[in-house]
């Protein structure tokens, strides 16, 4: 197993640990703290900031972004569409209305993935599904979507493809206009600024 998710996976233990000695609610579909510790250890509850930029753009109706930040920080900048559900107001009445929507899945980030690990956490031992932490947070989400690094020329055509794409994804969140010639999936990309105004449309 990797080792830099072993490490993860301890550290979310550690700040979660609190979780498992919530007050019982109303809820029987709450899971006991084994069946959490062992959902924990998986990694199918986190999407990429590449699946969740996918989704955003073509307008997907099942994806609920949850920004668990505090509300400064969410007013500052936030992805488009997100709701804010600060952490520490997520056992309070009514923030939970957010949670266990039919249809949806629940989409939980934070500037990196603690205080969403955290809140998938507590989502969970309370009972909610389809709930998932957008992998590496809004600070991937710049490094990978909004600033895409371009592949060395020795890279793979796979590489070439998700570069077009992050660079695409860059123009529709920030407002570059990005040129990619269909004909060569390593060819150069023109990036042209548009107007202000449309900086201002759009989702980031």
């Amino acid at each position: 197993m990797n080792r830099n998710y072993i490490y993860l996976s301890i550290l979310i233990l550690i700040l979660s640990a609190g979780v498992f000695f919530l007050p019982e609610r109303d809820n029987n579909q709450q899971i006991s703290p084994e069946e959490l510790m062992l959902q924990i250890m998986q990694p199918t509850h986190y999407i990429s900031t590449d699946a969740v930029a996918e989704m955003i753009i073509e307008k997907d109706p099942t994806l609920e972004l949850i920004d668990v930040r505090p509300i400064d920080e969410y007013n500052e900048f936030s992805l488009q569409n997100a709701y804010n559900l600060p952490l520490d107001s997520i056992m309070a009445e009514g923030y939970q209305d957010y949670l266990g929507i039919e249809d949806l899945n629940a989409v939980f980030y934070s500037n990196d993935d603690i205080k969403a690990d955290q809140a998938w956490v507590i989502a969970k031992r309370l009972g909610y599904n389809s709930i998932y932490v957008m992998k590496g947070g809004l600070n991937c989400w710049i490094r990978t979507i909004i600033q895409p690094e371009r592949p060395e020329e020795t890279a793979s055509s796979e590489d070439f493809e998700l570069y077009n794409f992050r660079r695409g994804a860059s123009q529709y969140f920030s407002g570059i206009e990005i040129e990619i010639a269909s004909d060569d999936s390593k060819s150069g990309v023109n990036v042209v600024r548009k107007k202000k105004k449309v900086v201002a449309e759009g989702g980031c």
